[in-house]
């Protein structure tokens, strides 16, 4: 086989002229070659100058998109949601269904189906792959599909929903792939049967064990598995659609649909062609640099078969390919890839699975500690190598410990092993923090930064707090995962936390803003910020006049009557509607301290009179979560979590739930908490859905609220034959008492009726285990990636006992406890199991502050004024209006709030309306996660600046120039605001039916 070209085209370094660069592929990759040109200011357009004048050739009709989450689009996502960040108009000339047909490397040429010649300096394979569809019979038949791409999708969906007999599919392929088709055909409610020709799933990721937790999880969801069987045939019926398929050992699955998902193939078929080494088992073989054997050609990404020998079909690699070869076109082109981390973090199915390092590692010394739990569907494997080095894992139903683990791959662990993998509290050592990680530890895996360049981006910069490390490095701009990690390395770095909340209330922590709020009754987010907060120069100066104010972008004029002081109330990017208060801290705050408000007025909502958290000014400070009273998903869609208390529910209930996901087309899991979870609800329908839980007698669970989520409890004395205590009753007594409390963070509780501890209480914020002698009240556990053992505060205690306890705990933890701060991480705060627990007992059972009746009469005043939230939003028609999905107009917005629109040209904007009535108008799709959610977010400044922060992930965007403070490579397009109508229009809240009343449950 020829080996690559040692040395390649004149190309490194911005171009000093306009050269010609054709990309053939627009997949994901591809477009990231064409940012990462875009970032190095390399691309001339098609006006010429310096640079690469890109051509772009692409064999579909759409413009790259996000595969990864191609499942998505089974679960209601829109595929235009997909859609990767477009670059600025005219950087590249970009031509979809037009894919290359002949390339020739001689004449520099690529020939395009429609015959277009297009020549070339340099050439960009980024083909990607195929589908494998193995030669039996009948795989042509109707019925047969691969899922590779939208167009599959399509045609997949279309066939299953629009004949209704097909009722069964098959998916042939137990891998990554083929168990995201299996969640796909369970998805559009087909009967589903998964095929692997191996002895286990996901074979080239998991070992026996793991495969066999993974199945058993799968299954349960009523997904038939195959394994250590080949499919032979696919048998049609007379008018040639699928009617079976036949396995290898005789067995005949009857069947109506097959997707086809064993395995990819490099598509190298113009490399080939064109005369340029391909690998014995494909991929056009490139060296270092990503280039092929022909020097004035570079391949990337699923097509290449890269200087190791390894042909990568997972994104991550191709992205690190498209940097080499845009260093080596624009850059200083020393860039190399050689290889790369294969690591995974998945859920399939329901399931979570990750594997990292070499967790096959032929190592005859190696050791594996295992921990296995058959009941959970939980496997976790660690292979050790001869010196303690950790070689690689396997984690399937709980990879809370990846983001720990993945970083130590090759090297010793800094704790005992099983500190790792044992579940909540299992193991005696505590998991070392991000100090412990070497320096080429990679902390944010989105855009691959080590904990190195974070330390020296600190130092360097004198980074003081997460925001500067992510606008130096880039980390926690993807996913955010990486946020309480950076946070780590900025404290082993020496670097004090500042003492306030934020940049509004430098001096002021949370537990001090609750004591002025509570006891100087300040009533709303904008009395504190006028008597205790700093509010900017800009949000000051929000209502005074700025003389010779242009118009610009996403500006519009005011309605008949405006005053010339509020048209010229402006910013650069908004327009004056009416003006609302002289120091705008209805604009003011921010992502950080308008939750934290918002949580403290919702505590104190009985003492200060308030009523609902939705209610006038309240629903500005709300995140995403509390504004829409669900949890935000990743796609932009909602879920949907009913209070079960203790786990008990009747038959009735059980099958309104069904009826619910089945009619609304909600992905359901139990949780570990005891409830049923509905995913993929939207905006619009939780009204709806919740009109009809409430009439069957559920109330909302408050998943959404940093509050009370659930009370698990096993089923004590009732009917286990060891219970000293009715933990199903006291679970539930609990859980209804201290339902709605809001708090520093989210707390969860478990009642065991015997010291067996079947409902692992003492992984708990509050754990209550019987006793011969009444009940023990455990404190401050915490399970998660930080697990923590509770600590005993007091035993024996009687059911009122307990209660007066945990009245007191809770409130004095709503008190003193800081922003995001889980009783776990207080207790640690207070001093930890010793004088932590000991500060506990004076001040909660011993009295020594003199307080435990106040705490005692606030927790009853919380008690009695506690009402439904949903209940109370299907009451009131302003807070429904929320829930429509654009807003009728823009005299319709709520200062500080955002809201979606469409505007006259069909764009989907994101509206945003200030304190004294400025406009706003951006794109609504956060460009990070490609879901439409903008409008959702916190309106607040920062340093002066207006600024929406994406309720995903929290990036913050300028909304006058768009422009990401955070990351300042990614922008939302500013547009055109709407002109207020000169006559008002009367908004009607939507109608949402009535349902039908069922049973309750006890209690």
């Amino acid at each position: 086989m020829p080996a690559p070209a040692p040395s390649g085209p004149a190309a490194s370094g911005p171009a000093a002229q306009t050269r010609n660069l054709v990309l053939i592929g627009h997949g994901m990759v591809g477009h990231r070659l064409l940012e990462a040109l875009a970032e190095r200011g390399a691309l001339a357009g098609p006006e010429g100058g310096p640079g690469w004048r890109a051509v772009v050739l692409g064999e579909e009709d759409v413009p790259a998109y996000d595969r990864v989450h191609l499942s998505s689009v089974f679960t209601g996502t829109d595929p235009a949601r997909l859609a990767l960040p477009a670059l600025d108009e005219g950087l590249v000339d970009l031509r979809l269904g037009d894919p290359a047909e002949h390339v020739d490397t001689a004449a520099r040429t690529v020939t395009t189906t429609s015959g277009a010649v297009v020549p070339y300096d340099v050439l960009v394979m980024a083909t990607g792959s195929y589908p494998f569809v193995p030669p039996i019979p009948g795989a042509d038949a109707a019925g047969c599909f691969t899922y590779r791409t939208l167009y599959d999708v399509d045609a997949l969906t279309s066939y299953a929903t629009t004949d209704e007999d097909v009722r069964t599919g098959v998916v042939i392929g137990g891998g990554l792939l083929g168990l995201e088709a299996a969640g796909a055909l369970r998805t559009l409610g087909l009967a589903t049967h998964v095929v692997e020709f191996a002895p286990r799933l996901m074979p080239l990721q998991v070992d026996d064990g793991g495969a066999a937790a993974l199945r058993a999880t799968i299954e349960s969801m009523g997904v038939a598995v195959h394994t250590g069987v080949g499919a032979a045939e696919v048998d049609v019926d007379a008018d040639g659609r699928v009617r079976s398929l036949k396995l290898s050992d005789g067995t005949v699955i009857p069947a109506d649909l097959v997707v086809f998902s064993a395995g990819v193939r490099p598509r190298d078929r113009l490399a080939r062609e064109a005369g340029l080494a391909v690998g014995d088992r494909g991929g056009v073989v490139v060296d270092e640099h990503c280039r092929t054997t022909d020097p004035f050609v570079y391949a990337m990404g699923e097509c290449a078969q890269t200087s190791d020998g390894r042909v990568y079909g997972l994104v991550a690699p191709g992205y690190q390919m498209a940097e080499v070869v845009a260093d080596r076109l624009a850059g200083p082109g020393d860039a190399v890839f050689t290889g790369a981390d294969t690591s995974t973090k998945l859920k399939l199915l329901g399931a979570d699975v990750a594997s990292f390092g070499d967790p096959f590692a032929d190592e005859p010394l190696a050791t594996e500690i295992v921990f296995s739990d058959g009941r959970e569907g939980v496997y976790k494997k660690l292979l050790l190598g001869p010196d303690g080095q950790l070689l690689g894992g396997i984690l399937v139903g709980d990879a809370e410990a990846y983001g720990s683990l993945k970083p130590h791959a090759g090297r010793r662990l800094p704790a005992p092993p099983e500190a790792f993998i044992l579940p909540s509290g299992g193991g005696d050592a505590a998991l070392p923090g991000a100090d412990a990680l070497p320096d080429d530890a990679v902390v944010c895996s989105c855009h691959n930064v080590t904990k190195g360049a974070v330390r020296e981006a600190i130092a360097e910069h004198g980074l003081a707090d997460v925001g500067g490390v992510k606008r130096c490095t880039k980390a926690g701009t993807g996913c955010g995962g990486c946020v309480n990690t950076l946070q780590a390395v900025l404290d082993a770095a020496g670097v004090e936390k500042p003492r306030g909340l934020c940049e509004h209330f430098p001096e002021l922590s949370r537990p001090e803003l609750y004591e002025l709020i509570r006891t100087e009754h300040i009533r709303s987010f904008t009395e504190l910020m006028e008597r205790y907060g700093q509010v900017d120069a800009v949000s000051r100066a929000a209502g005074a006049s700025e003389e010779g104010a242009a118009a610009a972008p996403g500006r519009t004029a005011t309605g008949a009557g405006a005053s010339s002081a509020e048209a010229s109330a402006r910013t650069a990017n908004g327009a004056a509607v009416s003006a609302r208060t002289a120091t705008g801290a209805a604009v003011s705050g921010c992502a950080v301290c308008k939750p934290v408000v918002a949580n403290v007025l919702g505590t104190l909502a009985p003492e200060l009179g308030l009523r609902h958290v939705l209610e006038g000014e309240q629903a500005a400070l709300q995140d995403s979560n509390d504004l829409f009273l669900a949890n935000l998903q990743k796609d932009g869609t909602y879920s949907v979590v009913p209070r079960v208390p203790g786990g008990e529910i009747t038959a009735e209930q059980l099958i309104v739930i069904g009826e619910v996901a089945r009619d609304h087309g909600l992905y359901s899991k139990i949780t570990g908490g005891q409830r049923i979870d509905l995913f993929g609800a939207r905006k619009e329908d939780l009204p709806a859905i919740w009109r009809r839980l409430i009439g069957a007698g559920f109330e909302s669970g408050q998943a959404y609220g940093k509050s009370l989520r659930t009370v698990k409890s096993c089923v004590g004395a009732k009917f286990c034959r060891f219970g000293q205590g009715d933990s199903v009753q006291l679970a539930i007594d609990l859980e209804l008492r201290y339902r709605g409390l809001r708090a520093p963070h989210k707390i969860k509780g478990g009642v065991s009726g015997c010291l067996r501890e079947c409902a692992e209480a003492r992984g708990k914020d509050i754990g209550v285990i019987a006793t011969a002698g009444g009940w023990n009240l455990y404190v401050c556990g915490n399970g998660g990636a930080t697990p923590r053992h509770a600590d005993l505060l007091a035993s024996d205690l009687s059911a009122a006992e307990l209660f007066a306890l945990v009245d007191r705990f809770l409130m004095y933890y709503v008190r003193t406890g800081e922003r995001l701060e889980r009783t776990s991480a207080w207790l640690e705060r207070l001093g930890g199991s010793g004088e932590g627990i000991e500060h506990l007992r004076e001040v909660l059972v011993a009295d020594s502050l003199g307080i435990c009746e106040e705490l005692e009469a606030q927790m009853e005043r919380h008690v009695a004024a506690y009402l439904d939230e949903w209940q109370a939003v299907l009451e009131d028609p302003a807070a429904l209006e929320r829930f429509a999905p654009h807003v009728a107009g823009v005299e319709f917005l709520e200062p500080g709030r955002g809201r979606a629109a469409v505007l006259a040209d069909g764009t989907e904007a994101a509206l945003f309306r200030g304190g004294t009535g400025e406009v706003y108008a951006v794109g609504n799709r956060d460009p990070f996660s490609g879901a439409d959610v903008i409008a959702n977010g916190i309106m607040g400044t920062r340093g002066g600046v207006p600024v929406v922060a994406s309720p995903m992930h929290k990036q913050e965007f300028d909304l006058r120039t768009g422009v990401c403070l955070d990351d300042p490579s990614v922008t939302l397009p500013v547009l055109e605001a709407p002109v207020v109508p000169e006559t008002p229009v009367v908004l009607e809240a939507p109608v949402v039916p009535e349902a039908p009343v069922v049973p309750r449950a006890r209690g």
